[in-house]
């Protein structure tokens, strides 16, 4: 069930979609604490946004280029396989196909949040009040000219993996997770779009981050919007939450699974943000994620699971993704 705060927030897009103000919105993972702000009320707000080299931080803003201290303390294996067999016996009774499960890292740097997120090289940055920095390199959905594109990003492996390329591309587990989150992101599109297709299914994404580079596979899909789409903007972009990418499918089962089988919150981990400029929107799933907590700065990451994954790999996988994007 919606909460207030969420209808409140979807009312408050809609109303300034249709007036066509420029508002930038950052939404929770359960919706319980959306933030939706036009562009003028951000500053005083103490958020930061940076998508595509286009933000609202003053170029003047020193950064600390110093050495990079970066150290990360994952749960121990045996701890994720716990919560992985939790998993695996639900995908072998068929209560989901995919499930995307998620880990906390503490972690140790010399680097603020906010130094983060100004050295960041991702496509999608953001820095909140001093809690949290994401930098995401995935795309949620893109709208250009009443055409909503959607670029789900599952599947990862290093770089530096003899023939990672073709090993990621020819693996059936991978195979099989990439396309029931393509499956399930067409017909989150085609709630509000008419004539959904599949672009591209299944290309590489390089990433460069501080331990090297990772392959990232995603795909592009596509629909064509309402000429008054702006007027239902939030209704369109609630409809779709949480993201198919980081829940699963069937996405309610897999919800249920998910809070079941995790032992943190995600809080705004794996929610959404992005921006509106009053004609066009772009928007991405706040993976790459480091929170401030009371016990010091933790890393959320995960990845999905399908009855064909292997704990050793989804536990490495897990672990891969904890890095600077720098």
């Amino acid at each position: 069930m919606i909460s207030n705060a969420a209808e409140q927030a979807c009312a408050k897009m809609n109303l300034l979609g249709s007036m066509r103000v420029p508002f930038v919105f950052v939404i929770d993972y359960e919706m319980k604490q959306p933030i939706v702000l036009p562009l003028d009320e951000l500053e005083n707000a103490g958020i930061f946004y940076q998508i595509d080299g286009i933000g609202n931080l003053s170029s003047q803003t020193e950064v600390a280029y110093k050495p990079i201290a970066f150290e990360k303390h994952p749960v121990d294996f045996e701890t994720y396989r716990k919560a992985f067999n939790r998993v695996k016996k639900h995908l072998q009774k068929g209560n989901s196909f995919l499930v995307n499960l998620t880990q906390s890292t503490p972690i140790k740097t010399n680097l603020s949040l906010l130094d983060i997120f100004c050295r960041s090289q991702s496509n999608y940055n953001l820095y909140v009040q001093d809690k949290f920095v994401v930098f995401s390199p995935e795309s949620f959905v893109k709208i250009k000219k009443r055409i909503i594109y959607s670029h789900p990003m599952k599947g990862t492996i290093p770089e530096r993996v003899n023939d990672a390329e073709n090993l990621i591309l020819n693996s059936r587990k991978e195979l099989a997770e990439h396309a029931t989150i393509v499956d399930l992101i067409r017909n989150d599109l085609s709630v509000f779009s008419k004539n959904v297709t599949v672009n591209r299914f299944r290309y590489i994404d390089r990433i460069q981050t501080n331990k090297g580079g990772l392959l990232q596979v995603s795909s592009e899909i596509c629909g064509n919007l309402p000429v008054d789409y702006q007027d239902q903007i939030g209704n369109l972009l609630f409809s779709m939450l949480p993201a198919g990418s980081v829940t699963g499918a069937p996405k309610l089962q897999t919800l249920q699974i998910i809070s079941e089988s995790e032992t943190h919150e995600r809080g705004y981990y794996t929610g959404i943000f992005g921006i509106f400029d009053g004609e066009n929107l772009d928007s991405a799933v706040m993976i790459r994620f480091i929170e401030k907590t009371e016990s010091g700065l933790v890393f959320k990451s995960g990845g999905g699971i399908t009855a064909l994954s292997d704990a050793q790999t989804e536990y490495q996988e897990m672990i891969d993704k904890v890095y600077l994007p720098f």
